[in-house]
């Protein structure tokens, strides 16, 4: 195997095994910070209890995100030290943004909430976690805008081998960065109401915390059919109009469309055989994807054949990655709206196999980000930065055994901490009892 397979495969492992922990971090933030706003205004015990509870977890989940996050920082000049050198002038900013505005924020007043709780008045406490929510969402924001300028690249000048930045706001506001950044955040939110979901459930189907678990679920129920439905519009629908108008490429790779034409079909079902360039299973329907592109049934879409074939992501990955991901949007919308349903005939809390369907569910949504997060990155292949500098040309020309050597150390990591954060985790759900 050789150097820039060996670090790709090692950045994949690094980046994809953080990106387990900040969507929750997100999504739960936001919920928590809902639940003391309650507690400020009703003074109700309940709702003091609930937010501990779920701090509990949202403070394994932290600290776990953010031990596992600080590797890939240093990844950068080991492993990749060519694309490094060329994106340096670019990236500095916001990623000292990050740490500076964005991280200290967060950690700041966590620490401040979990160690002072018992102390604080309930308007401290909620604005504490409205803090720690609202960093954690400006720390997505600052990592997003530096992912997102690798897809559409903007406000610089290539200067000596290296992107000089030129226009500080152009590279921020690049044409991937809105989309990218909503997108993203919605799909934490959706993590968090299910992760909020799964767990109440558990408690009503053991029959403990009823009081937490009932209105936890309301909660989850409630927020995750909003959010869920935001990521299929306009959410979803503007992330893919612009990879249609910044990496045609992309769309045709993950749409699975081999030929330009207008009035393309979007792909409800199919199976692509890129060898001999067509579909071997299809369903589809006519011009919706010229509509999903361009908001016209007759506009034109790039097909593959409209690029070289050294410009092409690899298809396979790219198609089923993103397609899966959607099924699995389309489930978490269904599955919210039926317990909108069930809230309102008040059979919630009483129907089994939907509470059971809710704790089985809880690892869908980390397979759906990490799914579009595969979507995202492998679909810019062969590029490390779009148009700019290719993988082949990014990585650091290091030994073969020295790769391997981190990446099984890594590997071997990575495990013990996942399984630190499945034993926390499961170990503070079943033993809690509410007073």
């Amino acid at each position: 195997m050789d150097v820039e397979l060996l670090s790709r495969i090692q950045f994949g492992l690094t980046a994809g095994f953080h990106f387990i922990y900040p969507p929750l971090t997100i999504g739960l933030g936001v919920l928590i910070a809902i639940i003391e706003f309650m507690y400020l205004k009703t003074n109700d015990e309940i709702y003091r209890k609930m937010a501990d509870f779920w701090a509990k977890l949202f403070a394994i989940n932290f600290v776990i995100g953010v031990a596992t996050g600080i590797v890939m920082e240093f990844e950068f000049g080991t492993n990749w030290s060519n694309y490094a050198r060329f994106v340096g002038d670019i990236f500095g900013s916001p990623l000292a943004a990050e740490g500076v505005f964005a991280f200290f924020l967060e950690s700041t007043f966590l620490g401040l909430y979990l160690v002072g709780k018992n102390r604080l008045s309930r308007f401290m406490r909620f604005f504490s976690f409205l803090m720690v929510a609202f960093g954690s969402t400006l720390s997505a924001l600052w990592i997003l805008i530096a992912n997102s300028w690798q897809q559409t690249p903007a406000g610089y000048k290539v200067e000596g081998g290296r992107a000089v930045l030129t226009n500080f706001w152009a590279a921020v506001f690049n044409p991937t960065m809105p989309s990218m950044y909503l997108h993203t955040v919605d799909a934490s939110f959706i993590t968090g109401a299910m992760f909020m979901a799964g767990v109440s459930a558990y408690f009503l189907i053991k029959g403990k915390n009823l009081e937490l678990a009932k209105r936890s679920l309301k909660l989850a129920v409630v927020f995750g059919v909003i959010v869920s439905i935001l990521q299929l519009f306009p959410f979803g629908d503007e992330s893919a109009r612009v990879v249609a108008k910044t990496q045609p490429e992309k769309l045709a790779s993950f749409e699975g469309l081999f030929k330009t034409q207008s009035k393309a079909p979007l792909l409800v079902f199919g199976v692509p055989d890129p060898s001999q360039n067509k579909m071997l299973v299809e369903v589809s329907i006519p011009g919706a994807l010229s509509y999903l592109a361009d908001h016209n049934v007759n506009a034109v879409v790039k097909g593959i054949d409209a690029f070289p074939k050294d410009d092409l992501p690899p298809m396979t990955l790219t198609f089923y990655s993103f397609h899966l991901m959607v099924a699995l949007g389309t489930l978490f919308i269904l599955t919210f709206l039926v317990g909108i349903y069930l809230l309102y005939k008040k059979k919630i809390y009483t129907t089994k196999p939907f509470l059971t369907v809710l704790w089985a569910f809880i690892p869908l949504p980390y397979i759906a980000n990490e799914l579009g997060w595969i979507t995202t990155e492998v679909g810019r292949q062969p590029w490390a930065v779009y148009g700019l500098l290719r993988t082949k040309d990014a990585f650091s020309p290091l030994p073969a055994g020295d790769v391997w050597f981190s990446l099984i150390g890594f590997t071997l990591v990575y495990a013990v901490l996942f399984g630190v954060f499945l034993y926390l985790t499961i170990h503070t759900v079943k033993s809690f009892k509410m007073d």
